[in-house]
């Protein structure tokens, strides 16, 4: 076990620690997709194995990252929708200043427009940063009768945001807010009594109805502590784990360094009932996934108030932006398709 310390260059040498020294046959982590970018050029250089567990921007489909979070089409996008049917039209966007958001933010603009809505702001703060009143005073110049805010902010800057847009007021009657980086952990960290009424766009929730949930809760609770709350980050790396020992047991491999190559093959088709419900490893080493939106209740854990009917399959490449429309991934057949080579597939 290696720690980053939430810096990048760190988590590169820690990857290459972890692969050169240690030995070990695959690695579960990173937090940011700045993170995630960070070591990926050591994964591909050194043919090895990352599996990424957080919901990310897509556009990217590495041969040496099996990603178990969202891709944008399966977190984002259908909030987006959902947020148009049932919230408003004039979207205020507000993020942390790296890959993430920024992408993140590319993708809801070309959204909006292709489906009637409207881009009102957009306002990015380093990482971090809790300097936030200017851009409250920003949402409440641009939306002065209300409107929806799209929120991709990280870590400590939602804490000073929420608090601050309760103190100018800005309600959520008013001004809902969608979120796609808070979950149980960091409604306890912000207080629920800032975050009650707010909404989050998941695949899971520790509110999940299911055998397979209520068995993952009670396990994780006898072993941490009855106070603790489980998430969607949590679920994706307990996926990430049993998806990995599947396909090594399908390879017939102990998993060593050069059995690589027969262990990512055997991931692809790999089935696991999760708690969110059943998700499949695709031959672009995403997951197919089941989209929940949750609204924060009064204990702090989610009302769920949308799911799809069934998991959704991952879309790496975003199909609003222009300069990745038509783009296909499919690692069976070398890699990724672009529109100007259809049916061809480059490593």
């Amino acid at each position: 076990m290696e720690d980053g310390n939430s810096d990048w260059p760190t988590f590169a040498e820690k990857a290459k620690k972890l692969i050169d020294e240690d030995k070990v046959v695959v690695v579960f982590g990173c937090w940011t997709s700045a993170s995630r970018k960070a070591v990926l050029p050591v994964f591909e250089e050194k043919n090895h194995m990352l599996y990424y567990p957080l919901q990310y921007e897509g556009q990217e489909c590495s041969r040496n990252i099996f990603y178990t979070g969202a891709a944008p089409n399966q977190q984002i996008e259908p909030s987006i929708d959902w947020l148009l049917k049932n919230k408003g039209k004039d979207f205020y966007l507000v993020g942390s200043d790296y890959v993430f958001p920024r992408t993140a933010n590319t993708i809801i603009k070309a959204q909006l427009a292709a489906k009637g809505g409207k881009t009102v702001g957009e306002d990015y703060l380093p990482l971090g940063n809790t300097e936030v009143a200017a851009i409250i005073a920003k949402i409440r110049s641009a939306l002065p009768n209300g409107g929806v805010i799209y929120n991709t902010l990280n870590g400590d800057s939602n804490v000073a945001f929420f608090k601050q847009m309760q103190g100018a007021g800005l309600t959520v009657d008013k001004y809902p807010v969608m979120s796609v980086s808070i979950a149980e952990e960091e409604v306890k960290a912000i207080g629920v009594d800032f975050l009650k009424g707010q909404y989050a766009a998941w695949n899971y929730f520790q509110t999940v109805e299911s055998p397979e949930n209520k068995k993952y809760v009670d396990a994780f609770k006898a072993k941490y502590g009855a106070e603790r709350v489980t998430n969607d980050p949590m679920e994706a790396a307990y996926i990430s784990v049993n998806i990995w020992k599947q396909a090594v047991e399908k390879a017939g491999s102990a998993g060593t360094p050069t059995d690589l190559e027969k262990v990512r093959e055997a991931a692809y088709g790999q089935a696991f009932a999760a708690p969110e419900g059943p998700v499949k490893m695709n031959n672009n080493h995403h997951i197919s996934k089941t989209v929940r939106i949750g609204e924060v209740r009064e204990d702090g854990l989610f009302k769920i108030v949308y799911e799809t009917a069934k998991p959704v399959d991952p879309l790496p490449w975003n199909q609003y932006v222009a300069e990745t429309k038509g783009y296909t991934c499919d690692w069976t057949k070398k890699g990724v398709s672009a529109p100007d080579t259809p049916g061809k597939f480059k490593g």
